[in-house]
């Protein structure tokens, strides 16, 4: 197991399956020595999205609920880059993460959502987890999802 592997399993967390694309999109792209991995809903470890993390921000999904979904965004994020990479530990670091929030237009706490995500980002690779991020509320998610997060990562280039 990798590093941030074991930093989850510390946490008593393991990575899900890779979930495959929904439409006609790849789930990562690396170019160089960056890694862009698409958008991951708040799917669970069955493949699914749990009741409570489906619907708006500031309706039928409380502000813990849409926190927990944001972790589950970022933990499908990186099992995504394992896809792509391989070993976990060839990532640098996370530069950026994309934050989705689907929410009423009078939630105002997106940010505070999205802190799922990046503090997940932080317990699993440590400081190499701190990122520059946007967080953006919006009308509607695929699925019905509360939250999707998008990343953008630093792996080691082999020349």
């Amino acid at each position: 197991m990798s590093r941030i592997e074991d930093r989850l399993a510390e946490k008593g967390l393991s990575l899900p399956q890779a979930a495959a694309p929904v439409a006609n999109y790849v789930p990562a792209v690396r170019t160089g020595s960056l890694v862009i991995v698409s958008g991951q809903i708040c799917l669970g470890p069955d493949g699914k999205i749990a009741p409570e993390h489906l619907g708006k921000l500031g309706g039928e999904v409380s502000l813990e609920a849409g926190q927990a979904a944001a972790r589950l965004c970022a933990l499908n994020l990186i099992a995504q880059l394992k896809a792509a990479v391989g070993d976990l530990d060839e990532v640098v670091r996370c530069v950026r993460l994309g934050g989705f929030i689907n929410a009423r237009p009078d939630f105002a706490a997106i940010a505070q959502v999205m802190n799922g995500a990046s503090d997940m980002m932080v317990e699993a690779m440590g400081e190499a987890g701190r990122h520059a991020r946007s967080t953006i509320g919006v009308a509607e998610l695929p699925m019905d999802a509360a939250v999707e997060v998008e990343g953008m990562f630093e792996v080691r280039s082999h020349a």
